[in-house]
């Protein structure tokens, strides 16, 4: 494509002041409001500087089948490190709208053309948040490292793809802005939640046919018992020895199973190992237990017969 194919639409002229900008397919017509890159000096003066975070996410030994391009042997973002990251090849006029926040950093998809190709991918979604630009097929390509990249930077990157260049390789990250510096910070798979909140997993019916998983987004530190209740999910066991002992850890009629994120909560006190002291240690009076991590819960695990008759 041509470089005078680029349509940069922006409320202003300058790329520094705003941080918007639709890149559009098979347009050359400029708009009202909108200039066109078309003089070669300009796109040949051009930089990218690398963004250093993103190095956190290089692959020593990339996956031959993400790319076919001329240089795949090249670095590129290991995908595999976190489910919120994903590759997608495009046409390099993908149709999107770039935006950010008030840093003019860390760039994200803000609205898609609604026939353009990232629309059209049904995977790209607004909020993503773009990480790596590399050129497919083209002999001595590099991979352009975009995170925490500013909005100038990005645009150049799109801006100085060699005229043959068709088709690109993009990575993003379906996440905040925070989130994804938590992911750089971490280097590995983080809480995909924000500061200070944890995920409470529920499974419901463990298998049957009606089992159920509901994901809850609750604060640090948050009860167990209570955040399901308060999420309409039903903890108490319908028949038991005494009735509800309004958490005085005497009746057991809240057990839960607690099958992943056990050491994210609080220890058990001498009443609940005692109430539930013929049970598997996973098990917990979900009236008393509190989360400060990720934890997965299963509601009315089974429990013998002894836990109402002893």
């Amino acid at each position: 494509m041509r470089a005078s194919n680029i349509l940069l639409l922006l409320a202003s002229a300058s790329l520094s002041t705003n941080g918007l900008a639709f890149l559009m397919p098979g347009s050359t017509r400029a708009l009202p409001g909108s200039f066109t890159i078309n003089d070669p000096s300009l796109v040949a003066s051009l930089s990218v500087p690398p963004a250093t975070s993103s190095a956190l996410f290089m692959s020593e030994a990339p996956d031959s089948s993400e790319s076919s391009s001329a240089d795949a042997g090249d670095d590129k973002i290991d995908i595999t490190l976190d489910d919120r990251l994903y590759r997608i090849r495009i046409t390099r006029a993908p149709g999107i709208e770039w935006g950010t926040d008030l840093s003019f950093s860390f760039v994200y998809v803000r609205a898609m053309e609604p026939a353009g190709p990232a629309s059209l991918s049904n995977q790209i979604e607004v909020g993503d948040q773009i990480c790596e630009l590399k050129a497919v097929g083209e002999k001595g390509s590099t991979v352009v490292p975009l995170i925490g990249a500013s909005f100038d930077a990005v645009m150049r990157a799109f801006a100085t793809l060699a005229k043959t260049t068709k088709i690109v390789d993009l990575v993003f990250f379906k996440g905040s802005k925070d989130e994804l510096k938590a992911l750089c910070e971490g280097g590995s798979k983080k809480s995909d939640v924000e500061s200070g909140k944890i995920k409470i997993t529920v499974i419901q019916n463990k298998g049957s046919r009606d089992e159920q998983v509901k994901i809850i987004i609750v604060d640090e530190g948050a009860n167990v018992r209570q955040t399901l209740v308060d999420n309409g999910i039903n903890v108490y066991q319908s028949l038991t020895r005494w009735t509800n002992c309004k958490g005085k850890q005497l009746c057991g009629t809240c057990i839960v199973n607690i099958v992943d994120g056990a050491n994210g909560t609080n220890r058990k006190s001498m009443d609940e190992e005692s109430t539930l002291r013929e049970n598997p240690d996973s098990y917990r009076l979900s009236c008393v237990t509190f989360a400060y991590e990720d934890v997965t819960v299963e509601t009315f695990p089974p429990i013998k017969a002894a836990q109402w008759t002893r």
